[in-house]
C-alpha cells in the first residue's frame, strides 16, 4: 500500500467545468483521481455545470443533507438551481451540479464587479465566457455559505482553469475563510499563439502578454486567468514546461506541480491486452481490407498500424511535422525495398457530413463476400477433408489441394461475381467522411504535398478518420481504447502539450507511443531517465525543424525494422513505463497544494 500523505483539510471542494461533462483532458484528470481524493478527505465535493444530456449518463441524483438543502434554497432565490448526487465513476464521489440559465440578469453586474476588483475586461465577452463566469461565481457563493456554517472546519477550494476560477476570485472578494488553489492546465495565450503558428518558446522572454491577448481578442479569458493565478493562495500547473510558460505569461511560477496521472489499476493486465490486441487488430484489418483492397492488395500480415489521435490543432499537436516525417518514411521504405506496409490513422474529429458513399459501398460489397464465404464454409471444409482422407497418395504439398478439389464450380462462380463487384478503379480514399471544404483541409493538403496519396507503390498509406471513436461510427465500430489497443504505435509529436494524456494512455494499454520534450509527460519521463523504450521522447525544444523531422522519420523507420518479438518487448516496456505516472505516485502533490493553501489562510 502506498503512502497517501496527510491532508490537513476537513473539506475539499473541487470545481471544474468538466465534472460530469467531458470536453477534453481535464475530464480524465478529475475523474481518474477522484477515488483517491475521496478516500483521503472527510468531506469531498465536486462541483460542475448541469448539462442535462451528460448528467443523465453519469450522474445519480440524491437528496442533499439539510445543510446543503438550505444553501440550495438560498441560491434558488437568485436563479441558481443545484443538483446533488453521485458521479457514477470509481469511488462514487459526491457531486453538485449547478444550472445558471435562469441567472442571466446578473451578467452585467458581475462583469462590473470583476472589472472593479480584478481589472478583467469582459465588456464585449460572449456566452462562452459569460456562462462559466455565472456558474463558477455561483460555485463560489455556495462554498462561501458552506464555510459560514462550518467555521470550525478547514476548507479548501481547488479550481481548474479560468472557467472555474471565478469561484476563487469570489471567495477572495468576500474574504471567506477558505484556502484556494488554482490550476492552469494550459494558458489561454500560449495555446492561442502556438495554434496561430507563433514560436512560443522562442518568443517567451520578450512577449507582451496583455497586448497579445488583445490582438487575438481573448483578453476576457486571459485576464481572468491572470487574476486567478495572481490571487489564488496557491498557484499550480500540470508540468514544468507549463510553469515556465505561466511565469512569463501570468507573472507567477507554479507553487506546486500537479502532474497528471492515471489509475493504472483499472487498465487490463499485459496478458489481457495481448489477447485484445489480436482481436481488435483483426477488426481494424478488416476495415483496411475494404478501404484498400477494391483497388489493390498487400500483405496484411506485414502491415503495421500507426495512429495519431486528438484535437484538430495542426501545429500544436505536431500534425505538420508528423506528415512531413511520414513523407520521408515513405521514401526510406521504398529505397530499402521494405516488405512492410504502414497504415497511419488520423483519428482527429472534424466537422463532417456523413461517410463517403464510395467507402460505404466498399464495406457493403466486402460484407457480401464475407457472408458468402461464411455461408459456404461448412461445405468447403468438408470438401477439403474429403479430398485429404480420400487421396491415394500422401499429401506432400499444398499444390495437391487444387482449387477444383476444394471449391465447387458454383462456389467459384459466385465468388468471382462478388469479387468483380468489389473491385474498383482508381485510388483508395484519403478521408473517410465528407468534409465541408476538403480541397482546403490542412491535413489533406499536407498529405498530398508529401506525395502521400495512397498510390499502390506507397509504403505509407494514410487514412484521415475525422469522427469520434464511439464504437458505433458505422465503419471500424470500435471505441477509443479498443482502437488504440488494436494498433502498433501511437504518435504524438506535439509542439504545445502542457501534459499529454494520449501517449500515457497508449502506454497503459500496452501500445508503444511517442511524445516530445515540449510536452509535460515527455519532460517527466526524461527526468526519470526514460524516453528511449516503450515510450519514446522526441527532442523538439530548441531543435531546428528539419532535424526534428529527420530524427522523427528515423525513429519511425527503425520501428519498422523490429521483429515481432522485439515489438512485443516494446509493448511490455510501454506498459511498465506507464506505471511511473500512476495516481498513487502523484496524488501527494495535490495534498501538498491543498495544505499550502490552508497554511496561507492560517488553518490548522
Amino acid at each position: 500500500m502506498y503512502d497517501m500523505g496527510s491532508p490537513k483539510a476537513n473539506v475539499l471542494f473541487e470545481v471544474s467545468w468538466e465534472v460530469c461533462n467531458k470536453v477534453g483532458g481535464i475530464y480524465t484528470v478529475v475523474k481518474s483521481k477522484a477515488d483517491l481524493i475521496n478516500s483521503a478527505y472527510e468531506d469531498y465535493y465536486l462541483i460542475g455545470p448541469y448539462v442535462e444530456n451528460k448528467a443523465k449518463e453519469t450522474f445519480n441524483e440524491e437528496t442533499p443533507s439539510k445543510e446543503l438543502a438550505k444553501i440550495f434554497s438560498e441560491l434558488a432565490g437568485q436563479g441558481i438551481t443545484c443538483y446533488f448526487g453521485e458521479w457514477l465513476i470509481k469511488g462514487k464521489p459526491k457531486v453538485i451540479l449547478m444550472d445558471v440559465s435562469k441567472a442571466t440578469d446578473q451578467i452585467n453586474s458581475l462583469k462590473k464587479r470583476y472589472w472593479d476588483n480584478y481589472q478583467i475586461d469582459s465588456l464585449n465577452a460572449e456566452w462562452t465566457f459569460e456562462e462559466p463566469m455565472l456558474w463558477s461565481t455561483a460555485a463560489g457563493m455556495l462554498i462561501e455559505k458552506f464555510a459560514q456554517q462550518n467555521e470550525n472546519k478547514n476548507i479548501v477550494t481547488h479550481c481548474h482553469e479560468w472557467m472555474a476560477g471565478f469561484a476563487a476570485l469570489h471567495l477572495k472578494s468576500v474574504n471567506a475563510n477558505v484556502g484556494t488553489v488554482f490550476t492552469t492546465h494550459a494558458t489561454m495565450l500560449g495555446r492561442t499563439l502556438c495554434g496561430s503558428g507563433r514560436q512560443l518558446y522562442e518568443e517567451l522572454e520578450h512577449l507582451d502578454p496583455k497586448k497579445e491577448a488583445y490582438n487575438y481578442n481573448i483578453q476576457d479569458k486571459y485576464l481572468t486567468e491572470l487574476a486567478c493565478a495572481q490571487n489564488a493562495d496557491v498557484f499550480t500547473t500540470v508540468s514544468e514546461i507549463t510553469s515556465m510558460e505561466a511565469e512569463k505569461i501570468l507573472g507567477r511560477k507554479a507553487d506546486v506541480l500537479l502532474l497528471n496521472g492515471l489509475d493504472i489499476e483499472k487498465f487490463p493486465s499485459f496478458e489481457e491486452l495481448s489477447i485484445k490486441h489480436r482481436i481488435y487488430r483483426e477488426k481494424i484489418r478488416e476495415f483496411v481490407a475494404y478501404h484498400f483492397f477494391p483497388y489493390y492488395s498487400f500483405d496484411l500480415s506485414q502491415t503495421l498500424l500507426f495512429f495519431i489521435v486528438g484535437r484538430y490543432e495542426f501545429k500544436n499537436k505536431g500534425i505538420d511535422i508528423f506528415i512531413k516525417a511520414l513523407g520521408k518514411l515513405n521514401q526510406m521504405m521504398r529505397e530499402n525495398n521494405s516488405k512492410k506496409t504502414i497504415i497511419v490513422f488520423f483519428w482527429i474529429p472534424h466537422e463532417v457530413h456523413g461517410a463517403k458513399l464510395e467507402l460505404s459501398e466498399n464495406k457493403m460489397n466486402y460484407l457480401h463476400l464475407k457472408d458468402f464465404v461464411v455461408d459456404n464454409q461448412k461445405h468447403v471444409q468438408q470438401q477439403i477433408l474429403n479430398h485429404i482422407i480420400g487421396s491415394e497418395k500422401h499429401v506432400e504439398s499444398s499444390e495437391h489441394l487444387s482449387t477444383q478439389a476444394m471449391f465447387s464450380d458454383e462456389f467459384l462462380l459466385g465468388a468471382r461475381k462478388l469479387n468483380l463487384k468489389f473491385k474498383k478503379q482508381g485510388n483508395p480514399l484519403l478521408v473517410t467522411h465528407n468534409l465541408s471544404d476538403e480541397k482546403n483541409d490542412e491535413i489533406i493538403k499536407a498529405l498530398l504535398a508529401e506525395g502521400l496519396d495512397n498510390k499502390e507503390d506507397d509504403k505509407v498509406k494514410a487514412i484521415f478518420y475525422p469522427v469520434y471513436l464511439t464504437g458505433v461510427d458505422g465503419l471500424i465500430d470500435l471505441p477509443y481504447y479498443d482502437c488504440l489497443q488494436g494498433c502498433h504505435f501511437g504518435l504524438f509529436p506535439s509542439y504545445y502539450e502542457p501534459w499529454g494524456y494520449t501517449p500515457l494512455e497508449s502506454a497503459a494499454l500496452g501500445v508503444p507511443s511517442l511524445t516530445t520534450d515540449l510536452g509535460g509527460y515527455g519532460r517527466f519521463l526524461l527526468s526519470k531517465k526514460e524516453g528511449n523504450d516503450g515510450v519514446y521522447v522526441l527532442n523538439r525544444f530548441g531543435v531546428n525543424e528539419n532535424k526534428v523531422i529527420n530524427d522523427f522519420s528515423k525513429s519511425l523507420f527503425d520501428y519498422t525494422l523490429l521483429r515481432e518479438k522485439e515489438r512485443v518487448e516494446q509493448k511490455m516496456l510501454a506498459k511498465k513505463v506507464a506505471g511511473l505516472a500512476d495516481w498513487s505516485q502523484f496524488v501527494k502533490f495535490y495534498f501538498e497544494a491543498h495544505n499550502k493553501a490552508l497554511e496561507k489562510r492560517g488553518g490548522n
